[in-house]
């Protein structure tokens, strides 16, 4: 089994930054990608970012290109969004999902509970 937990949300103020952390644990054989989604309120779930196996492919949602990172840490299972220059329209629950082998032939998606990010003054 697999488990991927998110950390890191909270309320911020317009302008600040926030850093999510996302890792998966359990019987993991590799990682293929992993990407962050959010959903707002009355909103339907969009891509924020995602990043390839190897880490050289990053995209990006247009609505916070040039605001955020992403990044990953493959020997510790966890992938990173670095999250700059916050607007309120980014209020969302942030989850994450992974691709991940956990046999040499059966890969499968997992996805994490979600955090809440707030950005309000």
């Amino acid at each position: 089994q697999v488990q991927v937990v998110e950390s890191g949300g909270g309320l911020v103020q317009p302008g600040g930054s926030l850093t999510l952390s996302c890792k998966a644990s359990g019987s993991i054989f590799s990682i293929n990608s992993v990407a962050w989604y959010r959903t707002a309120p009355g909103k339907s779930r969009e891509l924020v970012a995602a990043v390839t196996h190897s880490g050289t492919i990053k995209n990006y949602g247009d609505s916070v290109r040039g605001r955020f990172t992403i990044s990953r840490d493959m020997a510790r299972n966890t992938v990173y969004l670095q999250m700059n220059n916050l607007e309120p329209d980014d209020t969302a629950v942030y989850s994450c999902k992974f691709e991940i082998w956990v046999s040499e032939t059966y890969e499968n998606t997992f996805w994490g509970q979600g955090t809440q990010v707030t950005v309000s003054s």
